[in-house]
């Protein structure tokens, strides 16, 4: 038995990357299975059709759908594509459910089963399956490589025939898996590197890539290694403490965020007004709000002399790798569904139940049942 895989070429504005790539493409094609591929899917991440092996391609995404059992994307489908699907299709993607979710309430009632990668359970069993770590470490690398173009300093200190330059001083808020690569891509630029976040237990992997932690004196980890919210003396506690090392930074790389809701404010307008002219704020959050106040998603402003950058999707900014390590996550969750060569979605699997959004014709996610929760 096998089953029919398609991959559609994404339709978002500036999105370059593809839900497989031709290597994982080959292993499944090898196990038996067809695959349909829409005529130029792979092309801005480096694969163009020539070179995938043993696939079908097809002129258009809702050929591909109509055509499939189980419908692969980076992101959410476009709704005529989702309409395409015949009755118990499944769509595995970053589907996007906090957002909008009247059209992925509508597939589900066709009777279109929808996984949602965001949603993976972050549990040792399901670390080679979660895209927002993968995408994450993309989108911390590119993030110093923008500050780095932009900054009108070099980062490593150098000594020359016509003087020293010191290293430049970078500042990462957040210490999850973008703040991480931020901090070990900015010291390989030979930064001087400080970090912050409020989860205490950050520290040891702070400090084993070669950073320094910022002690704001405030601890919000909750069970589980997840950080609450603060209270508003611990705000204030806090921003105090950041503000001083903000008004010696050269960089500042800001990563904060929360799957499904705006992205916290941590650098206040006050703040820049207290940092160097000459500084840069690479704001990761920008497409969820942002971490600083000033920040405009997709757009650099100039707040006196400290410009704060807003880029939107960074994964996109290398594809070619960001899609291989998406391609790895969505075969090895597809792994967990494909048994003797037939589709099964175990819905009593913690990992399957974790990202199932709908099945059965229903909405089945606890989060999500009632549209009215949106």
């Amino acid at each position: 038995m096998s089953i029919s895989i398609g991959i559609i070429k994404e339709s978002a504005d500036g999105e370059r990357r593809v839900a497989l790539d031709p290597p994982t493409v080959g292993k499944l094609t090898q196990a038996g299975h067809k695959v349909l591929l829409e005529s130029g899917a792979g092309a801005q991440a480096g694969h163009p059709d020539e070179v995938w092996k043993d696939v079908e391609i097809v002129d258009s995404a809702a050929k591909v759908a109509a055509g499939c059992q189980v419908l692969l994307s980076v992101r959410r489908p476009p709704a005529e594509v989702l309409d395409a699907l015949p009755e118990g299709a499944l769509v595995i993607g970053s589907l996007s459910p906090y957002a909008d979710f009247d059209q992925l309430e509508k597939a589900a009632k066709a009777g279109v089963s929808l996984v949602s990668m965001e949603l993976v359970p972050r549990i040792t069993r399901a670390q080679a399956m979660d895209v927002l770590s993968s995408q994450a470490t993309v989108a911390g690398y590119k993030a110093v490589i923008i500050a780095a173009d932009v900054a009108p300093r070099l980062f490593p200190m150098l000594t020359t025939a016509a003087g020293t330059l010191r290293p430049a001083k970078a500042v990462v808020i957040g210490a999850g898996v973008a703040g991480l690569q931020a901090i070990a891509t900015a010291r390989r630029l030979g930064a001087q590197v400080e970090a912050y976040d409020i989860r205490a237990a950050a520290r040891e992997q702070v400090e084993s890539l070669g950073a320094k932690m910022i002690d704001t004196g405030v601890d919000a980890e909750t069970e589980g290694g997840y950080a609450r919210e603060l209270t508003d003396d611990e705000r204030a506690q806090q921003a105090e403490a950041l503000a001083r090392h903000l008004a010696r930074a050269d960089v500042v790389i800001s990563t904060a965020a929360i799957p499904g809701r705006p992205a916290p404010k941590i650098i206040t307008e006050a703040m820049v007004s207290g940092m160097q002219p000459g500084s840069v704020i690479v704001d990761i959050a920008a497409e969820t709000g942002g971490n600083c106040e000033l920040t405009q998603a997709g757009e650099t402003v100039d707040a006196s002399g400290v410009l704060i950058v807003g880029p939107t999707n960074l994964p996109s900014k290398a594809p070619l790798h960001a899609s291989e390590m998406y391609a790895k996550n969505i075969n090895n969750l597809l792994a967990l569904m494909i048994k003797d060569g037939e589709l099964v979605v175990d819905a009593e699997d913690e990992v399957i139940a974790g990202c199932l959004l709908a099945h059965g014709g229903k909405v089945v996610h606890e989060k999500f049942k009632s549209s009215g929760d949106q």
